[in-house]
């Protein structure tokens, strides 16, 4: 094992949505052998089988790969992200236990795990690899109060891109907004490789340092932003907003109610509601307890005979005790971007059916 190093590797976040958020790997070289791969958790088949509702309902499997250290580095060189290793300081029997460990994780029944986003990623498996199998302990460097939820993380590195930050806001419910402690936030790579770099091992009555060499393999390039839609979701709820009150202006002055905009409302909110309320039963531990569902509500669509037929009270009466009880949720959820504007957009409806 005097030949071998084993590094945390560490990829900067580039533009496709799948690496908003970075990528972590174990790095293992063999001076004597010329091994020099990188153990990568990250891999999954997005054309498996209906990969995507899978992935919805937290039923998405991925996979431990091993790919050679040059296309690796490659990949993320041409989407202009940076890669760092940290060379850990480990003795010879961490070495092998970790080896031996990376070994067991890809025989063929073994390589294959449930994929969880906060909870058991490709960054959280490879820090259990590393951490399970040091012959001492770590010891990590105590941060100052810093205990941000897992939506404020997420906010930190997708605030860029505001129609993927409410679309996940939107599929997250309230437990996504209760604090974190310093190893929940290591499902990050960025995080993850903070703590590594200011932790120490504990072993035999003394400390030493889990990283003894910091490397860049690949210097950050520039990256190429897409153009996203031009306006935010905000701004297309306030346009939303602005439209139905000129809208009800119009029916105030010829004593009419559009009843087919109430239609159309319904229909797209219970659409929606009805992913809502699918994330109930996702194996996402953050999903089930979303209170957005009061808005996006699936059984607004139960209303639709009803309110097509003339019979609209009990609707009405439905819909204003869902919008109270959004108001008060606000206080325990932080909700999507423009959500609090479409709940005003669904009250003027209310309004104009009670003028």
């Amino acid at each position: 094992m005097d030949s071998v190093e084993i590094g945390l590797i560490t990829c900067t976040p580039h533009e496709e949505v799948y690496s908003l958020y970075g990528h972590t790997a174990i790095h293992y070289k063999n001076q004597q052998t010329d091994e020099d791969l990188v153990f990568n958790y990250g891999v999954f088949n997005f054309k498996a089988p209906h990969f995507v509702a899978r992935f919805v309902l937290g039923k998405t499997d991925y996979e431990l790969g091993i790919i050679p250290i040059e296309p690796f580095c490659k990949y993320y060189k041409d989407w202009g992200s940076e890669v760092v290793e940290q060379v850990l300081n480990l003795t010879n029997e961490e070495k092998a236990r970790i080896v031996h460990a990376l070994a067991i994780n890809y025989r063929p029944e073994n390589r294959v795990y449930r994929y969880n986003f906060f909870y058991d990623n490709c960054s959280t498996r490879p820090r259990d690899i590393i951490v399970h199998n040091l012959v001492g302990e770590v010891v990590y460097a105590p941060r100052e109060d810093y205990a941000p939820s897992y939506r404020e993380m997420i906010h930190e590195l997708v605030g860029h891109h505001p129609w993927a930050s409410m679309g996940n806001d939107l599929l997250l419910g309230a437990k996504a907004d209760m604090k974190t402690d310093r190893k929940q936030q290591e499902f990050l790579p960025m995080n993850l490789m903070h703590d590594f770099e200011h932790a120490r091992i504990y072993a035999n009555g003394e400390y030493r340092p889990l990283v003894k060499e910091r490397r860049v393999l690949v210097k950050a390039g520039i990256q190429v932003v897409e153009e996203e839609f031009p306006l935010s979701p905000t701004a297309c709820a306030w346009l939303l907003f602005a439209l139905l009150m000129a809208v009800l202006i119009i029916e105030k002055k010829k004593h009419q109610h559009y009843l087919w905009i109430d239609l159309i409302l319904m229909l797209t909110t219970g659409a929606a509601g009805l992913l809502l309320f699918v994330m109930f039963f996702s194996e996402h531990p953050t999903t089930s307890t979303n209170l957005q569902i009061l808005l996006l509500n699936p059984l607004s669509l139960l209303f639709i005979p009803s309110v097509w037929r003339g019979k609209a009270s009990y609707y009405w009466i439905f819909m204003l005790s869902c919008l109270i009880l959004f108001a008060v949720g606000w206080f325990i959820q932080d909700y999507a971007e423009g959500m609090e504007i479409l709940a005003l957009c669904l009250l003027s409806r209310y309004c104009s059916y009670k003028i």
